[in-house]
């Protein structure tokens, strides 16, 4: 009986979160992510300063 009550929880979510998947247009969380680290790194490279070029540390 412990078993069952302590994943009843689970598998309610995931009966809510099957039935949101098909009767709603959820967007896909992996492309969605995907697509703001590319936005964050195109970003990151456009507006980071240049190095510093220091002649005393060429051998």
């Amino acid at each position: 009986m412990g078993i069952l009550r302590s994943s009843f929880s689970l598998i309610a979510g995931t009966m809510f979160g099957i039935y949101l998947a098909q009767n709603y247009n959820v967007p896909n969380i992996k492309k969605l992510a995907t697509t703001g680290l590319v936005i964050a790194k195109h970003i990151e490279e456009n507006y980071r300063k240049p190095k510093k070029r220091n002649d005393d540390d060429d051998y």
